[in-house]
């Protein structure tokens, strides 16, 4: 059921992130979410999509290093302690937190929803199955 992320790294310069972008652009691939994280001379961007085949094949044979990843991504009440709900379901299941974004919503604007970059992402869906929290598969992604 997890959502599969692409990561990619680029040097920190200027057009790198145009490059990206233009790539999937040009094959007709719909990005759902991105988030960029810097470090001294290189970034790393994470970013889901609606078809991760084509993206991973096209970014390979534009000579851009990726790496695909397994995240949860989980749709919550847009409202206070939303956000907490899950992180104290993640805790109580002594699931450690890596990395979290947002990703684009769709016309339903009640709910947000959040990718989850976890130790054990098989453990966190077990976590939440039983809580009436809803998380994503990478068809409901293609779907957003």
């Amino acid at each position: 059921m997890s959502v599969k992320q692409i990561s990619i790294f680029v040097e920190n310069k200027p057009g790198r992130m145009n490059g990206i972008t233009e790539v999937l652009a040009n094959n007709n691939i719909n990005m759902r979410a991105l988030a960029l994280a810097e470090t001294e001379g290189f970034g790393i961007v994470r970013i889901i999509v609606d078809d991760v085949y084509e993206a991973t094949t096209v970014l390979k044979d534009n000579d851009y290093i990726n790496k695909v990843n397994h995240v949860v991504v989980v749709e919550i009440p847009d409202v206070p302690g939303g956000l907490n709900k899950v992180l104290r379901i993640f805790t109580e299941a002594n699931i450690n937190l890596e990395y979290m974004y947002a990703i684009a919503g769709d016309k339903n604007i009640d709910n947000a929803y959040l990718v989850f970059r976890v130790d054990d992402y098989k453990a966190a869906e077990q976590a939440l199955k039983h809580t009436g929290i809803r998380y994503l598969d990478q068809e409901d992604i293609a779907d957003l």
